[in-house]
């Protein structure tokens, strides 16, 4: 059974605004600036956690009063 060309054309429209849409999604959720902020809100997140940030900063003092040592020898 053939289908009128009119159905064919509204159902090839109706595709096209369906990918429009798609690749508007994917260039929002792909935009570097996203990917980065993303990425430093995730980083900054880690770091506030205690177990995580008082060993580095620990490790940090140690390694300020390793070097002072050195310089004063």
């Amino acid at each position: 059974m053939a289908r009128d060309p009119e159905t064919i054309e509204r159902e090839i429209e109706q595709a096209r605004s369906a990918l429009v849409a798609t690749l508007d999604q994917l260039g929002t959720k792909a935009n570097p600036a996203k990917l980065v902020d993303s990425a430093k809100t995730g980083l900054r997140a880690k770091l506030d956690e205690p177990k995580v940030k008082y060993p580095l900063i620990g490790g940090a003092v140690l390694i300020g009063v390793l070097l002072i040592r050195k310089l004063l020898k």
